[in-house]
């Protein structure tokens, strides 16, 4: 499942980001490496990321690209805010195995450092299942995330016509994009990946696009309950309300209010509801198979995270392992 922040938010409820120091943690399972991101700024620790690495890639966890944002976000922000480690620090992640390549090279073009380019190049060699991934970063053919896709208004008559317009090189809006953006902040603790997640949160009023409608109003759930718990975030927000366009500040007072009160359940319902009504109404160039797949996503989306969210571990684990759940439920509708 695209959500695997998802898990995260469960463990916030029991590993709260400002409490006293830890015993450090052993690197035994995924569960283990995922209580130590969470910690991280609180305690960097660069110098493990190696062996964090490692046990996510013997336990599987880097398999799935969808369901693997959140470590490709976090190595990303460690190696972005170690610069002068980077290089060290990616020698010691190698070898890995060949189907996880690819999420070490996706980290290094993310990580924002001003040379991951020669970065990728210096150690392609060593990742040579993914030089054609690594060619197409260097060459500018795959998008980084300070790439998303925009948010350019088509006519009707655009939307229609057969020959639609070059494609832009961004990142399309999806759950992924959105935990690849919180593990950065894990890795950093700092404001800039939060600003991109308040960015987001006008989608949570998209009127056209499934994809934006889900990953606003999942920006805005996870914001609202990673801060109900962290109070550094919450007051980060709070700072940040009041320099907001005004297409922002009413949502983002929204969230705020939701995490001083913790009424996160309300803003689910609102988030379902909205998906349900485009559901219904649906726009009119948009009324195929394929867009009631998104729907049906979109809202097990949202309803994996809240099952996660409010301690249903249970519920929560086929959207963290796999991305079983996202897929099938886009078969099914598809198939009706």
């Amino acid at each position: 499942m695209r959500c695997l922040f998802a898990f995260l938010i469960a463990m916030i409820a029991s590993v709260p980001a400002a409490a006293a120091p830890q015993a450090k943690i052993e690197f035994t399972s995924r569960e283990t490496v995922l209580a130590w991101i969470y910690r991280y700024r609180v305690k960097p620790e660069p110098a493990r990321l190696p062996a964090a690495v490692r046990m996510l890639s013997q336990t599987g966890a880097l398999r799935e690209p969808e369901s693997s944002g959140v470590y490709v976000g976090f190595i990303a922000g460690v190696l972005g805010s170690n610069p002068a480690k980077a290089e060290e620090l990616i020698a010691k992640m190698l070898p890995l195995q060949a189907e996880d390549q690819w999420a070490l090279v996706r980290a290094i073009a993310y990580s924002c450092l001003p040379e991951w380019k020669a970065l990728l190049a210096k150690f392609a060699d060593r990742m040579p299942t993914r030089k054609v991934m690594i060619d197409k970063y260097i060459e500018g053919k795959l998008p980084t995330i300070n790439q998303v896709a925009g948010e350019k208004k088509f006519s009707l008559a655009e939307k229609l016509r057969i020959k639609s317009p070059p494609k832009e090189i961004a990142l399309d809006p999806t759950p992924e994009l959105l935990d690849t953006v919180w593990g950065y902040y894990f890795a950093t603790g700092g404001y800039s990946p939060i600003a991109r997640i308040i960015s987001m949160l006008p989608w949570s009023k998209e009127r056209d696009s499934v994809d934006k409608l889900t990953l606003g109003n999942m920006a805005k759930y996870t914001l609202a309950s990673n801060a109900s718990r962290d109070t550094e975030l919450l007051t980060m927000l709070k700072r940040a309300s009041k320099h907001q366009p005004e297409k922002v500040a009413p949502i983002l007072k929204e969230v705020i209010d939701a995490a001083e009160t913790v009424d996160t359940t309300r803003l689910r319902s609102e988030a379902l509801a909205a998906i349900e009504d485009l559901k219904r109404k649906g726009p009119g160039y948009k009324r195929d198979v394929s867009f009631w797949g998104q729907v049906g996503q979109g809202a097990v989306a949202l309803g994996c995270i809240v099952a996660a969210a409010t301690g249903h571990i249970e519920l929560g684990i086929p959207c963290v392992v796999g991305g079983a759940a996202s897929s099938a439920a886009l078969t099914v509708w598809s198939s009706q």
